[in-house]
């Protein structure tokens, strides 16, 4: 979960509120989907959904350094 986390927060570094928030907006919601499944020892469901969280994650990162904010204007 913590590497799930970790991409949430460079993937906001990045800009993905602004470039990618659909994206970051999963992100966020499998990783607490994640936290909760976690809470109530269902491990191997908490570990799917923070594997997802982490891809979502990347995905908004990359979406968010390859967009160009001047097209978005």
């Amino acid at each position: 979960m913590s590497d799930a986390r970790q991409a949430i927060a460079v993937a906001r570094e990045a800009g993905a509120e602004e470039r990618a928030p659909e994206e970051l907006f999963e992100a966020e919601r499998f990783l607490e989907s994640a936290e909760q499944k976690l809470s109530d020892e269902q491990y191997a469901e908490a570990r799917r959904d923070a594997l997802q969280a982490k891809s979502k994650a990347l995905v908004a990162r990359e979406r968010s350094e390859t967009s160009d904010p001047e097209k978005e204007e």
